[in-house]
Order: structure tokens, then sequence, then C-alpha cells
């Protein structure tokens, strides 16, 4: 006998939990968002990489970003969200792909245009 999974459940699923992420890092509400984490998570960045949820976690508690979604795809486990994320007053508009396996998020690639960022930094 097969069991066929029911696709629109796993999307919904993802995507649940990666707006459940999302809500609960515009909230600072870091215990929510580390739930939403495989351990082994892993973030690929235009500015860096991180590897492991409590790694991932320690950085956005210190960056304190502003999500503001502007769609959400999702394709399976697959999510996709273009969001602006207010970056300590900087607004970039961005792309994020999350990966969602055993209903945590197991990596999340990030892109951006980071020339407001780096003309920011060179200012100082």
């Amino acid at each position: 006998m097969t069991i066929k999974a029911d696709t629109k459940s796993t999307q919904a699923n993802a995507k649940e939990v990666v707006l459940t992420f999302v809500n609960a890092l515009n909230e600072d509400d870091f215990e929510t968002a580390r739930g939403c984490l495989s351990d082994d998570m892993v973030f690929d960045g235009v500015l860096g990489h991180r590897d492991g949820a409590d790694t991932y976690i320690k950085e956005m508690k210190k960056m304190k970003f502003k999500y503001k979604i502007k769609e959400t795809f999702e394709d399976g486990n697959n999510v996709c969200l273009l969001y602006d994320i207010d970056m300590s007053g900087t607004k970039i508009f961005t792309c994020g792909w999350y990966q969602i396996k055993d209903g945590k998020i197991k990596s999340l690639k990030v892109v951006f245009d980071p020339r407001p960022i780096l003309k920011k930094t060179e200012k100082k």
C-alpha cells in the first residue's frame, strides 16, 4: 500500500513555519524563532555564512532586523519570501529561500543588493 503525501498540507506547513519564524523575529521573540530552526540549519547570505541555529539566533539578537513581507511563494518544502528588511534604518529589498525539513527550517539563502549597507559603512 502506497501512501501519498498531501502536498497542499505540506506547503501550508512549510509556509506556516517560515511565517512563524519571521513574525517571531519581528517581535524579538528569539525563543519562538529558534524553535522554528533545525539545530544544524545553514544560513548563506550576501554578507556571510552561519552554521547552526544557535549561532544564527545569536547574530539575529544583535541585529534585530525587521521584516515587511511583500510576497510569499511555496513549492513543497521550499518557501520563498520577497521582503524589505529594515537594517538599522536602511531598508533593503531581499529574497529569502527557506528549505524546510521535518517541520523546521533546514537552510536559508538570502540575496540582496548590499551597496546601501556598504555605503553606510564607508561613511563611518
